[in-house]
């Protein structure tokens, strides 16, 4: 029998659907880029006029931050034109909007981690085409929520190609060499979409920072996977000049990503890496 729950989860629309975030939304209605191209603005209007979906969760977005940094372009036109379209669609048909943003619209200067009324100050390309993206979602729109995130993992061997697979994949080699003196909050796909679940289902609004719980560092991180798959691999830091084709996710000025949420939703990022790993990554997990 069909809940009020599920029959306002099936209304709703996801954008990027076939991503690493998308794969873990098994509700609603999902479009990968070939079914909506967001930066389109009329291809996004005949598509929610179509639909017409009460909610839109705009996961859409040009997240390879070197891509970004060389194509400034590129990444305005996708994160913020994008946003902007999907914004201006969401209006006509009076639908909530959630814009999954992310800590890189901070400058990583604090010490202690962000909250959702800190000062943006985005300090490269990709972090100013998101913010951007807010600014529009925010101008456009009084029904909406800003989603923002941190080091995302989720999507396992197939989608997954951020930090977290990175390391995964160098557990079965004799040594990791990590940046120090980054830190941030891993937030892990499915955590996210069960939280915006919650969200949608409480008609909230407003801007929340949704990463799992805790401020690790990039070599914290490593050492836990380190220990969850059993390996042998020896992990160590490194200044970041050791490496030589360095984007915004590892510049001196941007060390703090770190993300504090003003709700309770979210489990710690130790738990939620755990589980990725023996769900998604079995085959390098040491069997004793």
């Amino acid at each position: 029998m069909k809940t009020k729950e599920d029959a306002i989860l099936s209304q709703v629309l996801t954008t990027g659907g076939n991503g690493m975030v998308g794969s873990y939304v098994d509700f609603g209605i999902k479009l990968d880029r070939r079914a909506l191209d967001v930066t389109d603005l009329n291809d996004a209007l005949f598509v929610c006029r179509q639909h017409k979906p009460k909610v839109i969760i705009h996961l859409a977005a040009e997240t390879d931050v070197g891509r970004c940094e060389r194509d400034p372009q590129y990444a305005y036109l996708v994160n913020t034109i994008g946003s902007y379209n999907m914004a201006l669609a969401a209006k006509e048909i009076g639908a909530k909007l959630i814009y999954v943003s992310t800590s890189a619209v901070f400058d990583g200067s604090k010490k202690d981690p962000y909250i959702e009324t800190d000062e943006c100050n985005p300090q490269s390309y990709y972090g100013r085409s998101k913010f951007l993206g807010e600014v529009a979602v925010k101008s456009v729109l009084n029904d909406y929520i800003i989603a923002r995130v941190c080091w995302m993992f989720g999507g396992g061997q197939e989608k997954d190609k951020k930090f977290v697979a990175k390391i995964i994949e160098q557990t079965k080699g004799s040594e990791i060499k990590i940046i120090s003196g980054k830190y941030g909050s891993p937030t892990y796909g499915k955590d996210l979409v069960g939280a915006l679940k919650k969200l949608i289902l409480q008609d909230a609004t407003g801007i929340f920072h949704l990463s799992n719980k805790g401020s690790p560092s990039r070599f914290d991180v490593a050492k836990e996977i380190i220990k969850i798959t059993g390996s042998k691999t020896n992990v160590t830091e490194v200044d970041p000049s050791f490496f030589s084709n360095i984007h915004s996710e590892s510049m001196p000025n941007n060390n703090n990503e770190s993300l504090s949420s003003k709700i309770d939703l979210i489990r710690g990022w130790q738990e939620a890496v755990r589980e990725y790993i023996l769900e998604e990554w079995p085959t390098y997990v040491k069997k004793y």
